[in-house]
């Protein structure tokens, strides 16, 4: 579940979040879920799968968590995790018709906005 693919290139490469948005919908769909997937459902879902996310990292020390987490079986299960955060998460997006990208973009603008590199630079920046 590394970043890149055998051949250097990414497994997901060419594959957008609305392909994987619409094969989630058709997943929902053939099985009859989307009278299930409600936003109040999708959201407590979502911050279920963040708890078993959570959970992994609960008691590893900050500082050896991403060494802890590149050795293969636990890597495996973060990206199990992270994976079933997203699904959750697109599924969301799509019953609310909100564009992750777009909106993610916004919001990143924002954030150079409101956190200026040139002022916060090193420094972990206050609620404002």
């Amino acid at each position: 579940m590394s970043r890149n693919g055998e051949d250097g290139e990414s497994p997901g490469d060419g594959y957008s979040l609305k392909a994987l948005q619409a094969e989630l919908r058709t997943f929902r769909d053939e099985r009859d879920w989307a009278q299930f997937h409600d936003p109040k459902s999708l959201i407590l879902a979502l911050v279920g799968e963040v708890g078993e996310l959570a959970e992994l990292f609960q008691w590893v020390p900050a500082d050896e968590a991403a060494t802890q987490f590149s050795e293969p079986a636990k890597q495996q299960r973060a990206a199990e995790e992270m994976s079933d955060v997203l699904i959750y998460l697109l599924g969301l997006a799509d019953v609310l018709e909100v564009d992750l990208l777009v909106a993610a973009r916004e919001k990143l603008d924002a954030s150079r906005q409101r956190f200026p590199a040139a002022d916060l630079r090193g420094i972990a920046p206050e609620k404002r």
